[in-house]
């Protein structure tokens, strides 16, 4: 799947839990990444997240630390 594609996809689900506090904010779309998303696509953001990340807000950045 297009990188930029599933930067948008996670920072949109960041954008629904961040009225949360800031560690509910990043369990709840760790959480959902681990849910919803194709082990593929986890997998890609991982790496992503480790070479770049460029794109990702602070809250998605620490959710997929998390699915490392």
């Amino acid at each position: 799947m297009d990188i930029e594609h599933l930067v948008t996809m996670v920072n949109e689900i960041g954008a629904f839990f961040e009225s949360e506090d800031s560690a509910t904010a990043v369990a709840q779309v760790t959480n959902h990444l681990r849910k919803f998303w194709d082990p593929r696509m986890r997998k890609q953001i991982v790496a992503f997240a480790a070479s770049d990340g460029h794109g990702l807000t602070e809250l998605s950045r620490q959710a997929v630390a998390l699915l490392h």
